[in-house]
């Protein structure tokens, strides 16, 4: 078990890898289902954690691009993701990590702030996106963003760099809001 570093495996050609990492396979499995129906000109690997340190594994392919996917409704949700992100290069957070929150719709429900998810993103100089899995317009549509921020992470669209995209995706937040 090992620290995840960017550019330790060697990119196979037309190949794009994402790692969806959170405790709710109820809901990484359903996005990867979406995710592997949309168009992509590249060969998709979607690979699932529920949590970092992922075991050493020599057939472990290069990964393009980390989501954190964390549900608002479960703390145990929140931890695991923190948890998680010691196992992460510093490097990684150069446009290659992004943050999923989910669970936002029924805010009565949150036992997760938003402002929280928000400081950490903020924390870690990653884009934040907020979409309900639970309903299936909301997840086909992340998964076709998703998907093209893969295929962009993994350079296989021209003219556009990993570090650009998040940046571009991190100047629309506004800054973090305190904790109430």
């Amino acid at each position: 078990m090992s620290v995840l570093r960017p550019l330790d495996k060697l990119p196979v050609l037309n190949t794009a890898t994402i790692l969806l990492v959170g405790a709710e396979d109820g809901l990484l499995q359903p996005l990867a289902d979406s995710m592997l129906k949309e168009n992509c000109a590249s060969e998709l690997r979607i690979h699932l954690a529920n949590f970092l340190p992922l075991p050493s594994n020599l057939s472990r392919p290069r990964i393009d691009l980390i989501v954190f996917v964390i549900n608002l409704h479960s703390k145990y949700s929140l931890q695991s993701v923190e948890e998680s992100l010691r196992h992460v290069d510093a490097s990684f957070f150069l446009g290659k990590v992004c943050f999923l929150a989910t669970g936002a719709g029924r805010e009565s429900h949150c036992s997760v702030h938003r402002n929280t998810v928000m400081n950490l993103a903020h924390t870690y100089q990653s884009p934040l996106l907020f979409c309900d899995l639970e309903v299936e317009g909301f997840r086909v549509a992340m998964a076709q963003r998703l998907v093209r921020m893969l295929q962009i992470c993994a350079g296989h669209v021209p003219g556009v760099s990993p570090l650009s995209l998040m940046s571009l995706l991190r100047s629309s937040e506004g800054p973090p809001l305190e904790e109430p």
